[in-house]
């Protein structure tokens, strides 16, 4: 049975790493940096359980009722270009790492096979 991923024509998609940044996680919602203009995924990594919210610069606020980012969870999620990851501690302070991820289509053709 073949593997089908939509509009990747049997490749792997793979990602590279672009710009990253890291910012504070305090009691008061920080905001990042805006991503790049051709940004549609980030990987996010804390040291320390935070809440997340992603949006526009002018209306992104992380509150106690935002998405929970647990310590040291490495997490994909998709981001509109200009968009920022605004971001609140649940209980410590600590850091938050934001790398912008370029989508790449792998010259690596997926199996026709599954192995169980």
């Amino acid at each position: 049975m073949p593997i089908i991923l939509d509009g990747w024509a049997g490749n792997l998609p793979t990602i590279q790493y672009s710009t990253s940044q890291d910012v504070t996680v305090s009691g008061t919602s920080s905001q990042s940096a805006t991503v790049g203009l051709s940004t549609l995924l980030v990987r996010l990594c804390a040291t320390t359980a935070c809440r997340l919210v992603i949006g526009p610069a002018a209306t992104a606020t992380a509150t106690t009722n935002s998405t929970l980012l647990p310590a040291n969870v490495v997490e994909f999620t998709e981001i509109n270009p200009g968009q920022v990851v605004a971001v609140l501690q649940e209980s410590a302070g600590g850091k938050l790492n934001i790398t912008e991820c370029i989508i790449k289509r792998s010259n690596y053709a997926l199996s026709n096979k599954v192995t169980t």
